[in-house]
């Protein structure tokens, strides 16, 4: 994939705990030579929380992109008429992400880019973190697994004996799953085992 003619939305929400995982895959589409520009839920905008201070995130976002931050539903709304974006990526991607999403809520900056973006027919990736993959949220994750244009970076259980139903998509692959859904397929597999069961263990 040449990613230098490639314009990316990185859109990230409010999942704190994944944020230093996330950083670094900022950084690779940005080193491959694509354009990327961040757009933040209004948890990272305002919250701060153990995993760190919401400005600090912002301040490294600006500063690996280069480019000022889409934080409002009015800075996101452009996106559509203007086709910028060739790919949306939301990583982390929370429950609450998940489930506006899927049921055609748009009340935050992430959302509209994201209807902008499949108003445009264009990829909408997703890279899930949710305590309840497997619980409330399952039915929202099937009936955005089965819409056009949206697709998944592999995930799976990250904790299954302290949170059943906690699914996390493998961070690591999100340039891939988004360089395959820029070629219309779903990097495969989808489900994948972040979690090795050791019987007896």
């Amino acid at each position: 994939m040449n990613w230098s003619d490639k314009t990316v939305g990185f859109a990230v929400s409010g999942s704190h705990c994944t944020l230093e995982e996330i950083m670094p895959q900022v950084s690779r589409f940005v080193d491959a030579g694509a354009n990327v520009i961040p757009i933040i839920s209004q948890s990272l905008l305002t919250t701060d929380t153990r995993f760190g201070k919401a400005e600090q995130w912002r301040k490294q976002l600006k500063e690996r992109t280069g480019n000022d931050i889409i934080s409002s539903i009015v800075e996101a709304e452009p996106l559509g008429p203007g086709k910028k974006l060739d790919v949306l990526l939301i990583a982390p991607c929370t429950g609450s992400t998940i489930s506006r999403l899927a049921n055609a809520m748009t009340d935050s900056a992430i959302l509209m880019a994201a209807k902008a973006q499949l108003r445009n027919l264009r990829p909408v990736v997703i890279a899930i973190s949710t305590n309840d993959g497997l619980g409330l949220n399952m039915v929202n994750i099937a009936r955005l697994m089965a819409t056009k244009n949206i697709y998944f970076v592999p995930f799976g259980q990250d904790a299954p004996e302290k949170k059943p139903n906690s699914l996390v998509a493998r961070m690591d692959l999100v340039m891939e799953t988004c360089a395959a859904a820029l070629e219309g397929r779903q990097l495969q597999p989808v489900i994948i085992e972040r979690f090795r069961y050791e019987p007896g263990a």
